[in-house]
């Protein structure tokens, strides 16, 4: 029926209905949102993924939870340019983003870029070319073809190559069917990154511990909800396959998994282990992935396809879909801990976004950290010990060695004690590890004659020898040079000389003594991951005699065959100020020794040390890990250290030392008076100069409940202004004092 005159006089006079705007985050260091106007032919909503202008130029972003009215005139509003087609970001993970922002002090756009990684995926893949069966028939029915025919009669569509591989012929054959029409064109979506696990695939094997300690898993994951369980369990006690049954569980509920690792070079014997139990691998994330196979899993991850991800720290950030459950694995492994743009520890943030996605979250650890026992003690966690290795098999025979009283030869590091049981150990057949977290042949050169050391250009640092590559390099900012064969300084000719040890140089004694012994060296700067995984294979399958490794060889690693681990020097990681540093030495050591015996040969372990009284070695050599834990925990509480008190770090750094201690004693002025909370400084950091630019630090230090993140703003409000070259860094908890 037609309108009016009045109906049509209405419709051609109404005022237009408002703009609309929303706020839009942005992966820029901004303090929020900006708002932008939503075009009348767009859909968005809160969560929804968007690529805005910025100036010149096109960015992605967010738009976010409206933070409150705005007078904003719309017209004035630049427009939102395109809303991709990708599942928005749920409520729950914005909230992680604004919480990790709120906690860390950092622009919330950087926070939300960790969970926008792969810019490629926010549309959907596209489809791909596949074959589908027709009622045709070909001229000739080879076995071949029938095998193929065979295969496609259900109907579903078939990848060309995926097709001829499943039928064992060559893609020939399908290209000879496609010809005579007796298959047809069609568009598949993209197959999936890896298969669906199976959480029944294999019954599970466990003993009397782990089946207890599994129950208390899968109760805790039965009941939904947030709570965090601590699984303590010494090396080679089956924590993974625990924890295994926790994942299974959570795949039946048809949920998704994060499982997280401190390293890359842990994800290959993983990503086996986990195959075996569910018959299908994890999906991986992680630095090394191509940008393809990257934009694959986030996709998959959001949309929900992927139903388990086995990643590094940066995982925390991935936009699942359903998330049910967080694994993360070796939870005291310092790798957790970011230090770059947005600093932040994994381990912590999970236990954050299991609490308000309300899902259980689990910690794992031969050696936890104290944070962790302190919750544990406490009842803040539910801690799940696991006291003996699996089958029975025997912690290693621990012994110190006393420097004092066993010295090695002139130029040498290793003791007769230890040269002894690395003879025997290889004339059994079996395999020696030797640990030394120092890389490269000498972590100093200097010249003989008139002293000169040979330091970074850019850093306060020595040059550290790496004699299998001829150069000299920083292990601050990369910087290298060749080895020279004169003093720069005094002209002299081959007076220069290595001190100290490094792991190639504890090589080259090793082959001095053992020369027919299969040596192999592990050590991040000799090589990359696919290499670093083949020479872990090499070692499972008993192909050297003798490893040599820095801190890569303490993570996870099993070898069937290592029965002896010598440690070159157990006092290396005490000689420094770093809170933590009794701590983090006790962890390292006692990871380093858990690589041997794990498949029950009866085996040793030998540290040397010219502090064999100790508190760190005395607990390492005993077994009595909670006597340690009990000590320094006492102390910690003592110093209003971490978890009884709180720490931030500031640091100043610009291009002149002036610039950067004025602005230090800037900041330093314009402190708050809060009770509980003092500022320490400033001083020049330990490492006072990085890539050429002069560091000056602040500490904070506070009770517990402080409100340090206060502090910190009024602080850096009332202060001075980065101008210039001076830039201000802070870390909330840190972990490096340096």
């Amino acid at each position: 029926m037609a309108k009016d005159s009045s109906d049509l006089f209405g419709a051609l006079f109404d005022p237009p209905s408002p703009t609309r705007t929303v706020p839009v985050l942005v992966p820029m260091p901004a303090p929020g949102p900006y708002s932008y106007s939503v075009p009348e032919d767009m859909v968005v909503e809160t969560g929804s993924v968007v690529q805005v202008p910025l100036g010149p130029r096109q960015v992605f972003g967010v738009v976010w939870d409206d933070a409150g009215e705005k007078s904003v005139d719309p017209k004035k509003l630049r427009p939102i340019t395109k809303s991709f087609e990708c599942p928005p970001l749920k409520a729950e993970m914005r909230r992680f983003i604004d919480w990790v922002a709120a906690y860390t002090l950092s622009p919330p756009g950087l926070v939300a870029r960790m969970a926008l990684r792969a810019p490629a995926a926010f549309d959907p893949e596209p489809m791909i070319e596949g074959l589908r069966l027709t009622e045709g028939r070909p001229e000739r029915l080879t076995p071949a073809r029938e095998r193929v025919m065979e295969l496609a009669a259900e109907g579903h569509g078939w990848t060309k190559s995926g097709l001829a591989h499943a039928a064992g012929v060559s893609t020939s054959v399908i290209d000879g069917l496609v010809k005579q029409g007796v298959f047809e064109t069609v568009f598949l979506p993209a197959p999936p990154v890896v298969a669906e696990p199976d959480p029944d695939y294999v019954e599970p094997r466990l003993e009397g511990p782990q089946k207890q300690a599994a129950s208390e898993i899968l109760e805790d994951v039965r009941k939904g909800g947030f709570h965090v369980s601590l699984i303590d369990g010494v090396t080679g006690s089956g924590k993974t396959e625990v924890y295994f049954e926790a994942v299974a569980e959570t795949l039946r509920q048809g949920r998704q998994v994060l499982i997280l690792l401190p390293e890359i070079a842990l994800t290959a014997a993983f990503l086996e282990r986990f195959q075996d139990r569910f018959g299908a691998k994890p999906a991986e994330w992680h630095s090394d992935l191509s940008p393809r196979m990257r934009e694959k899993v986030w996709r998959q991850a959001v949309t929900g396809e992927v139903k388990v991800v086995a990643g590094a720290r940066s995982a925390l950030f991935l936009p699942f879909d359903n998330l049910g459950l967080i694994i993360v694995d070796e939870e005291h492994d310092p790798a957790y801990k970011q230090e770059d743009r947005v600093f932040y520890n994994a381990r912590d943030m999970a236990v954050v976004r299991a609490r308000i996605a309300e899902f259980p979250v689990v910690l794992v650890s031969a050696t936890p950290s104290v944070e962790s026992q302190v919750n544990g003690s406490s009842g803040r966690y539910n801690t799940i010990h696991l006291h003996t290795r699996f089958g029975d098999a025997a912690m290693p025979d621990l012994h110190l060695v006393d420097m004092r009283r066993h010295p090695p030869e002139r130029g040498g590091f290793l003791s007769p004690v230890l040269l002894r049981g690395i003879g025997k150990t290889i004339e059994k057949g079996e395999q020696a590890l030797l640990f030394l977290n120092r890389r490269g042949y000498a972590p100093l050169t200097l010249c003989r004659v008139c002293g000169h050391r040979f330091q970074c250009p850019q850093c306060s640092s020595w040059l550290v020898e790496h004699r299998f590559r001829n150069q000299l390099q920083c292990h601050q900012c990369g910087h290298n040079e060749p080895t020279p064969d004169h003093c720069p300084e005094c002209g002299t000719f081959d007076h220069l000389v290595a001190c100290g040890p490094g792991v190639e140089r504890i090589a080259e004694e090793v082959e001095k003594h053992f020369p027919e012994a299969r040596t192999i060296v592990l050590s991040s700067d000799l090589m990359g991951v696919k290499r670093l995984r083949l020479e872990l294979e090499a070692i499972v399958k008993g192909e050297a005699d003798i490893v040599i490794g820095t801190q890569l060889v303490a993570k996870g690693h099993n070898f069937p065959l290592m029965t002896l681990v010598g440690i070159v020097d157990a006092d290396l990681g005490l000689a420094n100020g770093d809170p933590r540093a009794a701590e983090r030495t006790f962890q390292l050591l006692s990871q380093v020794t858990g690589r041997a015996g794990r498949t029950g040969l009866k085996s040793h372990g030998l540290l040397q040390t010219y502090q064999p009284q100790h508190p760190v070695m005395q607990a390492i050599v005993s077994g009595d890990a909670s006597a340690f834990y009990e000590r320094e925990i006492v102390e910690r509480e003592k110093a209003v250290l971490p978890p009884f008190g709180r720490l931030a770090s500031i640091i100043v750094s610009a291009d002149t030392r002036g610039e950067a201690e004025t602005h230090a004693r800037g900041l330093r002025a314009a402190a708050p008076q809060i009770t509980g909370i003092m500022l320490l400084g400033p001083a020049e950091a330990p490492l006072a100069l990085i890539r050429g630019r002069h560091r000056f630090r602040l500490l904070v230090h506070g009770r517990r409940n402080s409100d340090m993140q206060s502090f910190l703003r009024t602080l850096l409000a009332n202060g001075p202004k980065e101008r210039g070259s001076v830039h201000v860094q802070l870390d909330i908890d840190p972990q490096s004092f340096l």
